[in-house]
C-alpha cells in the first residue's frame, strides 16, 4: 500500500473495505463534527455500514470513476479525501474532505487536497477540479482558496440533505491556474 507524507507526522493512504472497523470508529467519535457537513455521518452507524460506503468507493475506484483516502496523524486515522467524482473522459471531478475536530489547525486538509489535485491535474490530465460547499462552511471555503480555487457561485436548492435541500457553493480549478505542489497558485 502506498503512503504519501503530509508533515513529518501525516500522511495520505488509501481507505479500503477491510479498514471498516476503523472507519466506523472514527465517524462514531468524530460524528457531532462531521454531523453538520456530511450525509455519511448519519448513515454509517456501524462495521457494515462503513464497508458498505467504503465499498462503493473501491467499485467507482476499479471503474476509473472516484476514491476514498485516509489521512493519519501518527498512524491514527483522523481525517480523509475522495473524489466524489471522477470523469477522465470529460475532464472533471470533485474533491471531499473531512477531519475529525483534533486534527484541524495544521494543514492537513489542504496538504492532502493539494496531492489530489496534483495527481488529477498533472498525472491524469484532467482540465477541472471542483469543490463543493455549503455556503457557511466557512472552513471548507477557506481550503478552497488557499488551493487557489476560483468561486463560481452557488447552486440553490441543489442537494438533498437532512430532509431538506440546501445550497452548494461551487469552488474551481482549471489545469491552466494549476501549479503542481502549490497551494494558492492560481488565486
Amino acid at each position: 500500500m502506498f503512503s504519501l507524507p503530509l508533515t513529518d507526522r501525516a500522511t495520505l493512504h488509501p481507505l479500503a473495505p477491510w479498514q471498516a472497523a476503523e472507519f466506523a470508529d472514527f465517524v462514531a467519535r468524530a460524528r457531532a463534527h462531521l454531523a453538520p457537513w456530511l450525509p455519511w455521518a448519519h448513515t454509517i452507524t456501524d462495521t457494515d455500514t462503513a464497508r458498505a460506503f467504503l465499498q462503493r468507493y473501491a467499485d467507482a475506484q476499479a471503474r476509473d470513476a472516484g476514491s476514498i483516502h485516509a489521512i493519519r496523524l501518527d498512524g491514527k486515522l483522523v481525517g480523509g479525501t475522495l473524489f466524489r467524482t471522477f470523469d477522465a473522459a470529460s475532464g472533471v471531478c470533485e474533491i471531499g474532505v473531512w477531519l475529525a475536530p483534533e486534527a484541524e489547525g495544521h494543514g492537513l486538509v489542504t496538504r492532502a487536497a493539494q496531492q489530489m489535485i496534483d495527481w488529477a491535474l498533472g498525472d491524469r490530465g484532467l482540465a477541472r477540479v471542483e469543490w463543493r460547499t455549503v455556503p457557511h462552511n466557512t472552513r471548507s471555503r477557506a481550503v478552497a482558496r488557499r488551493l487557489g480555487m476560483t468561486r463560481e457561485g452557488v447552486l440553490r436548492a441543489a442537494f438533498p440533505f437532512l430532509g431538506e435541500r440546501i445550497d452548494m457553493e461551487v469552488w474551481s480549478l482549471l489545469a491552466a491556474e494549476w501549479r503542481p505542489g502549490m497551494p494558492g497558485a492560481g488565486a
